[in-house]
């Protein structure tokens, strides 16, 4: 599914510009890092990523609040920023978010273990790739 298809299909649809929306999305991708590292600290690794996975949604929302864009969906949030920002954000931290929006959806959604597998270095390189898209998209955002 491509930028077009997801307006079409109501995933995303035009809105106005909220810079203040974008702001509070960034300070909530923040938290949800600060979480993740306390997860991490708990070893409850599942969580850890699951909290670096939201940050890096929070993250990708800020730039469509910031766009004036509404988002429906998760993947169409992944489709938006892979359009629209790949050459600013980089083809392996888009790729990240959305191999962990996969994996996160398995693991809320699905009836596999795959949250059991996740060991102590799988959630600090997670949450090494969360901070690293939040730095990118503040960046963009000059915040």
């Amino acid at each position: 599914m491509n930028l077009e298809e997801c307006f079409s299909k109501g995933l995303l649809m035009k809105t106005r510009p909220d810079i203040e929306k974008a702001r509070r999305s960034i300070e909530t991708a923040e938290h949800k890092i600060s979480l993740s590292k306390k997860e991490i600290s708990a070893k409850i690794y599942e969580g850890a990523m699951i909290s670096s996975y939201a940050s890096m949604f929070h993250s990708g929302r800020a730039l469509l609040f910031r766009d004036g864009v509404k988002e429906r969906s998760h993947y169409a949030v992944y489709v938006y920023l892979k359009e629209k920002y790949r050459e600013r954000i980089g083809d392996a931290l888009i790729n990240e978010f959305s191999a962990l929006r996969l994996q996160r959806h398995e693991i809320l959604y699905g009836f596999s273990d795959d949250g059991e597998k996740i060991r102590k270095d799988d959630a600090e390189n997670i949450l090494s790739a969360s901070n690293n898209f939040l730095s990118a998209i503040k960046a963009i955002l000059e915040l």
